[in-house]
C-alpha cells in the first residue's frame, strides 16, 4: 500500500480521534482572478481558479482533487480536471503550495451565459488534511 496514502489517512483520523477541528479555511486562499466575464461571440473566454496555500499547509497531491465544469450557453474545452491538469506543478519532491487551472470555453449565443464550477480538494498541514468543497458560478455577457 502506498506510504503516502496511509500516512494521510492516519493523519485525518487522528485529528478526528483527539477532536481537534481547525479552521481549513485558513490554510489557504481561493481566486478566479482572470476569469472572463465578457466574450464575443465567436472568441473563446477563460475559467480561472487558483487554490493557494498558505505557509505549513499544502494541497494534497495523494487525496483526490476534481473540478467539474458545466455550462449555460457556454461549452468548457474540459469537463472534468484533476491534480495533473493544474497549469502550476510543484518542482520535484516539493508539494503543490498552489494549484491553477484554467480552462477555456466558447459561447453558443449572443446575450447571458455562465459557466458552473464544482471543486473538490483536500488542503493538508502536518498535523490534518481536510477536504474542501467549494462551488463557483461565473455569469458571462456574450457580445
Amino acid at each position: 500500500m502506498n506510504f503516502r496514502l496511509v500516512s494521510f489517512c492516519a493523519l485525518v483520523f487522528a485529528g478526528a480521534a483527539f477532536g481537534q477541528e481547525p479552521d481549513a479555511k485558513s490554510f489557504y486562499e481561493l481566486t478566479t482572478a482572470g476569469t472572463s466575464t465578457q466574450v464575443k461571440l465567436g472568441e473563446k473566454g477563460k475559467v480561472v481558479i487558483e487554490i493557494t496555500a498558505k505557509p505549513g499547509a499544502h494541497v494534497s497531491a495523494d487525496a483526490p482533487l476534481s473540478l467539474k465544469l458545466t455550462g449555460k450557453n457556454a461549452k468548457p474545452e474540459k469537463d472534468s480536471l484533476k491534480l495533473t491538469d493544474s497549469v502550476s506543478r510543484p518542482k520535484p519532491g516539493e508539494e503543490y503550495l498552489n494549484a491553477k487551472f484554467e480552462v477555456p470555453f466558447a459561447v453558443d449565443a449572443v446575450g447571458k451565459a455562465s459557466v458552473d464550477a464544482k471543486l473538490k480538494f483536500f488542503i493538508c498541514t502536518e498535523k490534518v488534511c481536510s477536504r474542501q468543497e467549494k462551488t463557483f458560478s461565473f455569469p458571462v455577457d456574450v457580445t
